[in-house]
C-alpha cells in the first residue's frame, strides 16, 4: 500500500481526484481535515512523532483535529494527558530533550497561561541556556480565536505575546493548504513551534483542493494572496476572509495588495516592506486588542523602512482594548469587511 492509499484508508469520506495536469494526488479538504491528514502523514513517516493533550485520544480532541490517531496509531503515541497545561508542556519538553517530536495540544489559546512558564522559560531557551547542545524539536499546536461563540479564555488572539519571545517561532495558517505544508515544516523544525490554528475557519463551507501527498512551505514567507499597485492589506489568520470579503466591495479603481503573514515569527519584513515600498498606502488587520498588537509592530517596521515612500498613515483595524465579550457581542468586537473596507476608503482618501 502507497502513503497515498493508506491515508485514502485512513479518512475515506475525503473527496479525491488526480490533477489533470499535473498528475498528482488532490484531496479536498477544510482546515482541521488538513491538520488530520498532516498528523496521520507525519507519523506515518517517523516513529518519532507523537501527539499528545487533554481528549487528543479517544475522542479526537476538543475540535476533533485528532480524530482516528488514537485508532491508528495506538495509546503509546496518541495519548490523552491529566488536565494540566503546565504538566503537558513540561512532558512535551522532556519528551523532545530525549529524542522524540511532540505535538501538544492546548485546547484553547486561555489555556496557554498555566504552561507559560514551561514554553517560555524552558522550551524557548534551551537551545542557548545549552550553547545549541539541547534543542526543543516540538509543535504546540492551538486553536486560537473568536468568531465561535465559546465562554471567557476561548475567543482570544495572545499571538503578539509568544511572538515577542526569543526562541520561539510563532505560525498561524489561514487556509487548508497553508495548514498543510507549515505543519509539516514545524514538525520537522528542531526548534519550538507554537502552531495557531484559527478556530473560526476550522470548517468554512468552502473547502480546498490541495496536494495530498507530503510538502513543506518555509516557516517565516508571508503569502501574497492578490496583487495591487495601490494599497498594502496586511492580515493573518482567520482576519484574512473579512479581508477578501472587504475586497468584493471597494471600487473597481482602487488595487489592492492583500498579504497573509503565515508566520507571526520570524516576521517576512522584505515581502511587507517592499510592498509598501510600492503601494505608499497600508492597513493592516487583526483579531486582538488593538494597543500594544502585532499592528503596531509592523507599523513601526513600515515608519522605518518606508517612510518617504507613504502618502498617506498606516491605519489599523483591530479588536478593542477589551476583554473579548460574550455571545452577542463578539462578532461586534471582531473586525469585519465593513470596517476593513472604510479603513481602505479613508487610507486611499488621505
Amino acid at each position: 500500500m502507497t502513503t497515498t492509499q493508506a491515508h485514502a484508508a485512513f479518512n475515506p469520506k475525503l473527496r479525491r481526484r488526480t490533477d489533470d495536469e499535473t498528475g498528482q494526488a488532490l484531496v479536498e479538504c477544510n482546515l482541521v481535515e488538513s491538520i488530520t491528514l498532516t498528523l496521520a502523514q507525519e507519523m506515518d513517516l517517523d516513529d518519532r512523532v507523537v501527539c499528545l493533550g487533554e481528549d487528543v485520544g479517544v475522542n479526537g480532541g476538543v475540535f476533533r483535529a485528532t480524530d482516528g490517531l488514537h485508532a491508528r496509531f495506538g495509546g503509546s503515541r496518541v495519548f490523552d494527558t491529566p488536565l494540566s497545561e503546565s504538566g503537558i508542556m513540561g512532558a512535551a519538553i522532556g519528551l523532545a530533550m530525549g529524542g522524540m517530536r511532540p505535538i501538544p495540544e492546548i485546547q484553547f489559546e486561555g489555556f496557554l497561561g498555566p504552561a507559560y512558564d514551561q514554553l517560555v522559560n524552558h522550551a524557548a531557551r534551551y537551545r542557548t541556556r545549552s550553547r545549541g547542545a539541547i534543542t526543543i524539536p516540538m509543535v504546540v499546536r492551538v486553536p486560537v480565536g473568536g468568531g465561535i461563540h465559546a465562554p471567557e479564555l476561548h475567543s482570544d488572539s495572545p499571538e503578539a505575546i509568544y511572538a515577542h519571545q526569543p526562541g520561539l517561532k510563532v505560525v498561524m495558517p489561514c487556509t487548508p493548504s497553508d495548514a498543510k505544508g507549515l505543519l509539516a515544516a514545524a514538525i520537522e523544525d528542531p526548534d519550538p513551534v507554537v502552531f495557531f490554528e484559527p478556530k473560526r475557519v476550522y470548517r468554512l463551507p468552502t473547502r480546498e483542493w490541495l496536494q495530498e501527498d507530503r510538502y513543506t512551505i518555509p516557516i517565516g514567507q508571508a503569502k501574497v494572496i492578490t496583487e495591487g499597485t495601490d494599497l498594502t492589506l496586511i492580515s493573518w489568520g482567520a482576519s484574512v476572509y473579512q479581508c477578501l470579503e472587504a475586497l468584493d466591495t471597494l471600487p473597481e479603481d482602487i488595487s489592492v495588495e492583500l498579504i497573509d503573514l503565515r508566520t507571526i515569527s520570524p516576521l517576512d519584513r522584505d515581502t511587507l516592506i517592499q510592498s509598501v515600498q510600492k503601494t505608499g498606502r497600508c492597513v493592516i488587520v487583526h483579531e486582538a486588542p488593538k494597543t500594544i498588537g502585532l499592528g503596531a509592530e509592523i507599523s513601526s517596521i513600515i515608519q522605518e523602512h518606508c517612510f518617504l515612500y507613504l502618502k498617506s498613515p498606516v491605519q489599523r483595524v483591530a479588536g478593542f482594548d477589551t476583554i473579548m465579550p460574550y455571545y452577542k457581542l463578539e462578532l461586534d468586537y471582531l473586525p469585519n469587511a465593513s470596517l476593513v473596507s472604510e479603513a481602505v476608503r479613508q487610507t486611499m482618501a488621505y
